[in-house]
């Protein structure tokens, strides 16, 4: 066995440095996409378009609002899909794989936090099987059963709980309380290896020492439907997974998530972004692991507002959520410029403003400009969503936004049709129109000379689901100033599973 890891970390150490210029990455994939339904096997989401259907998902974003006051790129090695599922919390997925002999799992994606975890040891954790999971049986990690697993001592300085240690050489506890209520997930931060695979190119297997929690006791929406499997935290912390994979010299620090109008998308690891692409600073905050920027005004059809706030981008709102005064802003000029007639289209839709179609057909809204510090322009490129009946026949649309109190969120809806870099060494958010599906071979920037990334360690061997902020977290910012307002003042488990078994099969052996 030492022998075999000693070749495994030797063949291993040589992927990682032949890797440095490659890409990794994961698609994306709306809960409810057809891709999804046809992996679950099952049709249990509402019919797209329906009015129940946009009230699922704008149920989500309320639940959030309220609790929210030189190396190339990498993706998972099991492929480079996530999926946001409808029966595991309005919430995007991936699968990963962790340890020797490796064990996959499927996680939840947070940009709002920042350990990932995955079940483990399990003294309170959620099913492995359930009648909700459909056709899935999930695993749980044991730090016993991997070769190449090592525990995480108090004296790491990973460790933020070193007073609740018996000794520096004791495994570093952890427990995170999430803002959804009673919902946390608490045990002893481990390392082992996460499985990855280039993007570009012939395929490489590569590996990453990953620090992350061995999740023993898990409360609320974990032991439901929510990432009962784990949660993999992209936030900026030195804990997460990005943060990791930069200070490892495995990628750049800096990712992207693409979102398809059709539902599908991608994220890369490790990419920086290209030199086409419009971007303004991020806001950075001490206490606040949001990526944060600021507005400073809106072009809605003609009309023009220049009122500045500060807003989260989060891809886990499905709907974008802004409070007063943009809020009345944006859909005081967006009414005003509709000649489609008022509608109410259902009870259950969130949205203020709905419009029924004209007799043509047509729909013609006003379109949506959102100007950011520096001067870029963030063209929100489908602010409205269109409902159908059971049959697919138009009957209306809503202008997708919702009012909040004290936070504003840029959601998935105004993301649509864009990829969106968040370059946390540069400390920008970027962006650009994009075809999720296409491979981005514009020109990319260089990495920044002030990386903090090091050159590659060796690899050690082959219904109210919101839990992904973390407590403690203040979006911080959101004040609004009011500069000078105009008159006028919205499955398949598709993951390349039998190519990147042969290669983690041909590489583990």
């Amino acid at each position: 066995m030492a022998a075999a890891a000693a070749w495994v970390r030797a063949v291993f150490l040589a992927a990682v440095a032949a890797s440095a210029a490659e890409a990794l990455s994961l698609d994306v994939h709306h809960r409810y996409s057809a891709t999804v339904r046809e992996w679950a096997g099952r049709h249990t989401g509402p019919p797209a378009g329906t009015a129940e259907y946009y009230a699922a998902l704008a149920g989500h974003d309320l639940r959030r609002r309220s609790l929210a006051s030189a190396q190339g790129e990498v993706a998972f090695a099991d492929g480079n899909d996530t999926y946001r599922l409808n029966d595991f919390g309005f919430l995007h997925y991936a699968v990963v794989a962790l340890g020797t002999p490796n064990v996959t799992f499927l996680v939840a994606l947070d940009t709002g936090s920042d350990l990932f975890w995955v079940p483990c040891d399990c003294i309170k954790c959620a099913p492995l099987e359930s009648p909700t999971y459909g056709n899935l049986k999930f695993d749980v990690y044991s730090p016993q059963k991997s070769s190449t697993s090592r525990k995480v001592p108090c004296s790491s300085n990973l460790c933020d709980q070193q007073s609740s240690c018996r000794s520096s050489s004791s495994s570093c506890p952890y427990n995170i309380e999430y803002l959804s209520d009673n919902t946390s997930s608490s045990g002893v931060l481990v390392e082992d290896l996460l499985y990855l695979i280039t993007e570009y190119g012939q395929p490489k297997i590569v590996t990453a020492p990953i620090t992350f929690g061995c999740g023993q006791v898990q409360t609320g929406s974990f032991l439901g439907n929510a990432a009962p499997n784990g949660l993999l935290g992209l936030g900026m912390d030195s804990k997460s997974v990005p943060s990791l994979l930069a200070s490892d010299g495995v990628t750049a620090n800096s990712f992207s998530m693409c979102f398809g109008e059709d539902g599908h998308g991608r994220i890369n690891f490790g990419d920086t972004g290209s030199s086409d692409q419009q971007e303004t600073p991020l806001n950075i905050y001490k206490q606040n692991p949001y990526y944060n920027i600021s507005i400073s005004g809106a072009m809605v059809g003609s009309k023009s507002i220049d009122t500045e706030f500060s807003a989260i981008v989060d891809s886990g709102t499905s709907f974008t959520a802004l409070s007063d005064p943009m809020y009345t802003e944006i859909t005081s000029s967006f009414n005003s410029q509709v000649k489609d007639k008022p509608s109410q289209l259902g009870s259950s839709l969130p949205f203020e403003f709905c419009y029924s179609v004209s007799s043509k057909g047509s729909i013609n809204p006003p379109k949506i400009i959102l100007k950011a510090k520096g001067g870029s322009v963030f063209p929100v490129n489908d602010p409205i969503i269109t409902i159908t009946d059971t049959s697919s026949n138009p009957l209306g649309y809503c202008l997708a936004m919702m009012k909040s109190e004290g936070v504003n969120l840029i959601g998935e809806n105004f993301m649509s049709g864009l990829k969106i870099v968040f370059d946390r060494e540069r400390k920008v958010l970027g962006w650009k129109k994009f075809d999720c599906y296409s491979v981005d071979n514009s020109s990319k920037l260089p990495v920044s000379p002030n990386s903090s990334a090091v050159p590659p360690k060796p690899a050690m061997g082959p219904n109210s689901y919101t839990p992904e902020a973390a407590k403690g977290a203040s979006p911080n910012g959101t004040q609004v100033n009011v500069l000078q307002p105009s008159a006028s003042s919205s499955l398949k488990l598709h993951f390349n599973i039998f190519i990147a078994a042969a290669l983690l099969f041909l590489v583990i052996l």
